[in-house]
């Protein structure tokens, strides 16, 4: 069994780390974590000037945190599963819904695992919801893990 992991170092994504973890996997499967570092969008118009390394620096900085994202659940799973799992990982830039896709196309994933930031209303319509973009598009099973987060009592009137 092939297993694309994505993770970002948010709590939803420890979640889907925390998942997989517990699978019980046959032996020879493999499990590539992937983090996507999106590329920064330029305003249209700037009254300012930026630092000339501005993006530079945002560049390195979002990478950092991949790395980090990548190593701590690197760590878990091969802790997890210490031998007849293959834990491999890998950083790609671009747009994460379409990255996770065509890398999960690309490697043959059979399983995509993503966490879900249970965001909704005008917060998931200005930016989206990428584990239903990919459960919607991916040529593969997706397993969409959510946080447990206790919502406060005016999230649950609005249910």
């Amino acid at each position: 069994m092939k297993i694309l992991l994505a993770v970002d170092g948010s709590p939803c994504s420890n979640a889907a780390v925390d998942e997989v973890a517990r699978k019980l996997l046959p032996e020879g499967s493999e499990i590539k974590i992937i983090s996507v570092v999106e590329p920064i969008i330029e305003p249209v118009a700037q009254n300012w000037a930026l630092p000339e390394n501005y993006y530079d620096q945002m560049e390195e900085f979002a990478e950092g945190r991949a790395n980090q994202a990548i190593g701590r659940a690197a760590d878990q799973l091969k802790s997890a599963f210490t031998k007849g799992v293959a834990v491999d990982s890998v950083i790609v830039k671009g747009f994460p819904k379409e990255a996770l896709i065509d890398e999960a196309d690309r490697w043959g994933a059979d399983l995509i695992v993503v966490g879900s930031h249970g965001y909704r209303g005008i917060t998931r319509f200005l930016i989206g919801s990428v584990s239903q973009a990919i459960a919607s598009h991916a040529n593969c099973s997706v397993e969409i893990v959510r946080c447990r987060q206790t919502p406060s009592p005016e999230k649950r009137e609005g249910i």
